[in-house]
């Protein structure tokens, strides 16, 4: 429904024409690489013994029914999708193997087309993603309470103990308030009095343990795959899209007679209030399930509109694309380092819950990691997380520069 709905109000080619690529590949085939072999393997359970022995680095892995699908969707559209044939075999498929979605489910289902976020941050103006995506609004948080810190003339760990800090605030009311606005009633999180203040009850020398923010939401326990594309053709109009179907492969189960594989969307709602989710994140009851209901995602794709230059950013992560978003933006704005580290360099989250700072190794240096145990941050070392892509255009020269993360496999290209 999205690519439709893109093509028919935005797009100057015909839905065939954007769609034969993607049939094109599903019917020849793409090759294994080493990063999804090593996917496969991560989520080795939800694969039978053919896939596990099949699917190594180097094979050909060709979907001919999701060819299928594709182009009957290049010739119907969403009619087709969500109530023709393919909705049909969907369905019959569901049906067979004990899913629960069904024909008035896929028929019900329709584009909503929100306002951005938008907001001013230090002489640039930000474009980010609305509810129920939760990236613009925590994003907006987290930048209002820094905007009259001047973050360039600060010790690194002092400025990575006040990122920590006004990440963790942010968090806690993502967590607590944010759902999908058509069907809660969200605060004014975005107050500028209410932010100063958020902002004046950080102790520059102590870490506020999460506890001490009021938290009404009690953490029970523990219980990716997503893509990013930044994009700006020859008449100025920028993309940044990010896509997901949640957990690494989703739900697992892809339908026989379409090749689709299903998503495990629903773990981004709060299925249980207070019980994180796969990402570790404890949610409350703003974003519990409800027919019709969408869920609250962590998905942040952003503009950060300067003078002088643009910073068109994106990535995949779960609950951490937030932060990762944040980080490259401040690299962007304060242009303290070479533009491949803005998407490049180490990366450190804290989502309130768990009360943690989840680090990539070299995040900081040791000096900056002795003084945050100091201040009482837990520290956590995690493996590289994020896959980011990013253009920079400068306005004075329309030169564009293009960054691909080095965590992934993605490409820059140029095209005519």
């Amino acid at each position: 429904a999205g690519v439709d709905h893109l093509v028919s109000r935005y797009g100057k080619l015909n839905r065939g024409t954007v769609v034969q690529p993607a049939i094109e590949l599903a019917k020849n085939g793409f090759e294994v690489s080493d990063r999804l072999q090593g996917m496969l393997n991560w989520r080795g359970k939800v694969f039978n013994d053919t896939a596990r022995h099949t699917f190594l680095s180097g094979a050909v892995i060709k979907q001919a029914a999701l060819a299928d699908t594709l182009s009957r969707f290049a010739q119907g559209g969403a009619e087709d999708f969500y109530r023709g044939e393919t909705a049909g075999r969907l369905v019959a498929d569901m049906k067979r193997d004990g899913g629960l979605i069904r024909e008035a489910d896929l028929a019900a289902y329709r584009v909503i087309e929100r306002e951005p976020v938008q907001f001013d941050y230090r002489g640039y103006h930000i474009i980010s993603a609305p509810l129920p995506s939760s990236g613009g609004m925590t994003l907006a948080h987290i930048f209002g309470q820094l905007k009259h810190d001047d973050l360039k003339s600060m010790r690194q760990a002092d400025r990575a103990h006040l990122l920590i800090e006004s990440m963790k605030r942010a968090y806690h009311d993502r967590n607590a308030h944010l759902g999908d606005s058509d069907f809660v009633k969200i605060p004014d999180l975005l107050e500028a009095e209410r932010l100063k203040a958020l902002r004046v009850g950080i102790d520059m020398q102590r870490a506020t343990p999460s506890a001490e923010l009021g938290n009404s939401i009690e953490a029970i326990g523990a219980g990716t795959d997503t893509t990013h594309f930044s994009v700006i053709d020859d008449e100025g109009n920028m993309v940044s899209a990010t896509l997901s179907i949640n957990y690494g492969f989703g739900s697992g189960y892809v339908s026989p007679s379409t090749g689709i594989l299903l998503n495990d969307e629903m773990d981004d709602f709060a299925t249980r209030p207070g019980k994180a989710n796969a990402y570790g994140l404890v949610q409350g009851a703003a974003n519990a399930v409800a027919p019709g209901k969408r869920m609250l995602s962590s998905m942040t794709p952003t503009f950060v509109i300067g003078p002088k230059r643009t910073f068109i950013v994106g990535t995949p992560g779960g609950s951490r694309i937030i932060s990762m978003v944040l980080l490259s933006s401040l690299g962007f704005m304060l242009d303290e380092t070479a533009p491949a580290d803005w998407v490049n360099a180490p990366r450190f989250h804290h989502q309130f819950l768990p009360d943690e700072v989840q680090h990539e190794e070299g995040a900081f240096t040791p000096e900056v990691t002795t003084e945050l145990q100091k201040r009482g941050h837990v520290l956590k070392q995690m493996r590289d997380y994020g896959n980011m892509y990013a253009i920079v255009l400068d306005k004075e020269t329309d030169k564009l520069t293009g960054l691909a993360d080095r965590r992934g496999e993605g490409l820059i290209l140029h095209t005519k």
